[in-house]
């Protein structure tokens, strides 16, 4: 028995130790630690330079923004660095990598334009049809129309499926290929350059530039989403996106299960358009123009189907085309467009522009 008594007291001992351990080390836990916080490591902020002689920046050393410190932020979707070479202020700006369908110079939608002067149209045209938007002595941009007219309808629903550019003796087209089922995660663009087929790999940032380094392609995103800059000439923005099927009801497009009717949505930018520049679009940049679209107006409609009509994509055959690839640009004429800068808010028909 008193064995057995022993043995109790042994264990109650031992237990009572590895308790009062336990209890230590959770209190010893529980202590605050007071750690110093790290300091906000800045963005390193990149510096532009304008190379373009044309510009009245060139050759400043300009810094981007802190806001948007990079040209190609490593998330797509994050704002990146633009220097306007071609705005009087030469300062860098942040700004969306994709077509802003609200800004100056957008085409996007059952196409909708905001002109140089910053007022909104509509042009229709007719579908599987060409129409030149952009015709000036160095620049001719052409669009093809896409389309279906519902029973009843006494004109073309339309979209713009494909561009095709000319500069001096070269051309370039873009298009968005047919999808029956519209993925995110599937490419649909279709490039060429001077009649060749060109593939740009995959994914944010990738790039393709021609031998001479007059044009550049660079994807903003992994699929279906690019910029195009012609040197000297404009900066092109695209995105492929369908027709969703909520669009469809609330317009009453009717759009078939078997196509999704992809289009692009675009913005462009120009530099030194002449005044004499000519195109749905380019009209409107000139400095005697006078939009017939009526501010306010749901949707203002303006003609033109005839005045600037082309056989093909990379035809020069309009109407009123003036591209002379050839000819000599009269460097005093050039516009310097500012209009690129443009503040516009609203959406709609409601949007304004301002300088």
């Amino acid at each position: 028995m008193k064995m057995l008594g022993v043995k109790t007291l042994l264990l109650v001992l031992i237990l009572s130790v590895m308790l009062a351990s336990m209890v230590t080390e959770a209190a010893s836990g529980n202590k605050v630690k007071r750690v110093k916080p790290h300091k906000p490591v800045k963005p390193v902020q990149e510096l532009l330079t304008c190379k373009s002689r044309r510009s009245k920046c060139f050759m400043k050393r300009i810094k981007c923004p802190v806001e948007c410190p990079k040209v190609k932020p490593k998330n797509p979707k994050d704002k990146a660095c633009f220097l306007d070479c071609y705005s009087p202020k030469c300062e860098a700006v942040c700004k969306s990598r994709k077509p802003n369908c609200n800004g100056p110079g957008a085409a996007c939608y059952d196409p909708r334009f905001i002109g140089g002067d910053g007022i909104v149209f509509y042009f229709h045209g007719k579908s599987n049809e060409h129409f030149t938007l952009i015709s000036d002595s160095d620049l001719q941009i052409n669009a093809r129309f896409i389309g279906l007219r519902p029973e009843g309808r006494t004109r073309d629903y339309t979209w713009i499926q494909a561009l095709g550019l000319k500069f001096g003796h070269h051309d370039f087209t873009l298009e968005a290929t047919k999808a029956e089922k519209w993925d995110d995660n599937v490419d649909h663009l279709k490039l060429t350059h001077d009649g060749t087929e060109l593939y740009i790999p995959e994914g944010d940032s990738s790039e393709w530039s021609s031998t001479k380094g007059d044009i550049q392609v660079e994807r903003t995103s992994t699929t279906n989403s690019l910029t195009i800059t012609i040197h000297d000439l404009a900066e092109i923005s695209v995105n492929v996106i369908p027709v969703s099927e909520g669009d469809s009801k609330i317009h009453n497009y009717q759009i078939p299960s078997n196509d999704s009717f992809a289009h692009l949505e675009v913005q462009f930018r120009f530099f030194g358009l002449s005044s004499n520049v000519e195109g749905i679009l380019g009209r409107t940049y000139r400095p005697d123009f006078e939009n017939p679209a009526k501010p306010g107006v749901a949707m203002p409609v303006v003609g033109g189907d005839d005045k600037y009509k082309a056989s093909s994509l990379l035809a020069t055959d309009c109407a009123l085309c003036v591209f002379s690839p050839d000819g000599t640009k009269d460097e005093h004429d050039s516009l310097m467009m500012e209009y690129g800068m443009l503040d516009c808010k609203g959406g709609g028909n409601g949007i304004t522009c301002k300088k």
